[in-house]
């Protein structure tokens, strides 16, 4: 072997792939397994725990590949945080919160 030969390794080509399970997004499984215990909580005791339980999450599932396919990472939290947001904002306004700090003050 020539001591003058450059050492290679193998990189991955996406260094920031997002963590994916059957095409949903960590966030996504962890709301539908939320929804899958408190619908077993809720109705796990009755007849309508096959329906209720299963289905709802199925179709929740299905509902949030078909639904985010396309969109960006975290949409449903970034769509939630606009939905909730003050529908006016002023870009100039006073704010109300601000304190001035003077050096004698302690609250």
């Amino acid at each position: 072997m020539n001591d003058d030969s450059l050492l290679t390794t193998v990189v991955p080509r996406t260094l920031e792939t997002k963590s994916k399970i059957l095409g949903l997004e960590l966030s996504d499984v962890l709301l539908l397994l939320l929804n899958l215990s408190i619908q077993n909580l809720i109705f796990g005791s009755t007849s309508m725990k096959v329906p209720m339980v299963f289905g709802t999450s199925i179709i929740m599932a299905g509902l949030l590949f078909f639904v985010k396919r396309g969109k960006p990472d975290l949409y449903l939290q970034h769509l939630l945080q606009f939905m909730i947001s003050p529908t006016i904002r002023s870009a100039n306004s006073n704010d109300n919160q601000y304190q001035p700090f003077s050096k004698g003050r302690l609250t």
